[in-house]
């Protein structure tokens, strides 16, 4: 299982660009190559998706188990001759609540002493020169189960900012494995939650991902790194599979669960349609955007999270699927929504009506509510059983406004009680983001409430 983990002192530095332009370049040269990210982010792996050809999946001890990031990555890297793993924030950064005497739970360098793969550290070098040998010697030897076997110096001025540089990297006896110029044509456009997502990006997604491949190629040794991902230790794990995991009557009807997709709703993990489908449902794509009706026999759906605040307008000018949606929630029918699914179901987001299946309204704020959760299922749901444990993740810069107050879907705790979300019949709609692996038995509740629905 040949292996690295690309991570950086903090964020910024450039490892979006490093590990994507890494995965293309190992594609040019036909190495098979499966995409990795740390943490709960969703919009990297879209970009990692385009590079590679493969699915970008996530590893997030928070969201799973640490138990289970081994079993994950073999799952997902299944087939690959190389696995590239782009981390998150800072090397040691993860969940702030823990103890600081090393890696934080959930980091780049927890999951990569999981994986005991080796660590390569993107660094932004401006306004750095003999600095740099201080900031990698206490970066490696900060905590003893992290190897950091090289560096890649991002956003280089000069030959001669380069030579001094190098130096400063031989002093700290890491081995400089890239060196990339100053340059402003990889940026890729941004937003209020980070990067504008490939699927929205369109063309230009795919013309970025050349470019930071283009830039890779020329300026980091791929030999080199090739060799260092081929040193990691064989990794004795049996892969994560769906199928173990879910139960299902194979002397059962299929029911069609629609999932949400296209520009406004991108915020998904594979590993979720893969266990859906071992639950027993056949998967069926629907673009709010776009399509006007539900897929024919739908028997529940599926809304993830999105930009669709980004798309509020052509969201609203579907009126005949936001009618049938609203018509399919009446039903009872099983409908899990999660954060920009939340607010496709309001009454109208920044005064745009929408589906209406909430007695609540959306609208932008100057405020980012962003972290993990330990949530607690308030009631009994089409998901979950009263009272289970899950963790979760908040990221939005919105707020919902209900006009009246119904059942909560979860119970937490941040500087006071929090009850947050709305289960309703067949409905569960929430800000937080949960990931399927960690919690399969929800998946097979919602399969067999879809397949009870229709039958």
């Amino acid at each position: 299982m040949s292996r690295l983990v690309l991570a950086a002192p903090g964020s910024g530095h450039g490892k979006t660009t490093v590990a994507t332009g890494l995965l293309a370049a190992l594609r040019r040269r036909s190495t098979r190559v499966a995409p990795f990210k740390v943490g709960p982010d969703y919009i990297d792996p879209g970009y990692h998706g385009i590079a590679s050809g493969l699915p970008g999946r996530n590893l997030d001890p928070v969201l799973v188990g640490e138990e289970r990031i081994a079993p994950l990555f073999a799952h997902g890297r299944a087939g690959a001759e190389l696995s590239v793993i782009e981390g998150v924030m800072g090397l040691f950064d993860g969940r702030i609540d823990g103890p600081g005497d090393g890696p934080a739970f959930g980091s780049t360098a927890h999951v990569a002493a999981l994986l005991d793969a080796p660590v390569v550290l993107v660094v932004d070098a401006r306004g750095q020169s003999h600095s740099l040998a201080a900031l990698l010697h206490g970066f490696r030897s900060f905590h003893s189960r992290v190897r950091i076997a090289g560096v890649i110096l991002n956003r280089v001025g000069s030959e001669r900012h380069e030579h001094v540089l190098r130096e400063a990297a031989d002093v700290a006896g890491l081995p400089v494995l890239g060196v990339l110029p100053r340059t402003d044509g990889l940026s890729v456009p941004s937003r209020h939650l980070g990067l504008v997502t490939a699927a929205e990006h369109g063309h230009e997604a795919n013309r970025a991902v050349e470019e930071m491949a283009d830039t890779v190629e020329t300026g980091v040794d791929l030999d080199a790194v090739v060799s260092l991902a081929e040193s990691a230790p064989e990794l004795d794990v049996a892969a994560w599979k769906p199928r173990d995991v879910v139960r299902t009557d194979a002397s059962s009807t299929r029911p069609t669960v629609a999932v949400a997709g296209g520009p406004a709703f991108t915020f998904g993990y594979s590993e979720h349609v893969e266990l859906l489908e071992a639950a027993g449902a056949e998967v069926a794509v629907v673009d709010p955007l776009h399509d006007e009706a539900l897929p024919p026999g739908t028997a529940g759906l599926v809304l993830p999270g999105g930009f669709p605040e980004q798309h509020a307008a052509e969201l609203s000018a579907n009126a005949a699927l936001r009618r049938e949606i609203a018509a399919f929630a009446a039903e009872g029918a099983p409908i899990h929504a999660e954060c920009g699914g939340l607010l496709y179901l309001a009454k109208e987001l920044d005064g745009h009506p929408l589906c209406g299946v909430l007695d609540a309204r959306a609208e932008m704020s100057p405020r980012l509510t962003l972290g993990y959760r330990d949530a607690v299922a308030a009631s009994d749901s089409v998901l979950f059983e009263q009272g289970a444990r899950v963790g979760g993740h908040e990221f939005h810069r919105t707020v919902l406004r209900p006009d009246h107050g119904e059942r909560p879907a979860w119970y937490w705790r941040r500087d006071r009680p929090v009850a947050e979300g709305f289960v309703r019949s067949g409905l569960h709609a929430s800000y937080l983001h949960t990931h399927p692996a960690g919690h399969p038995e929800a998946v097979e509740r919602f399969v067999e409430s879809s397949r009870r629905h229709r039958g």
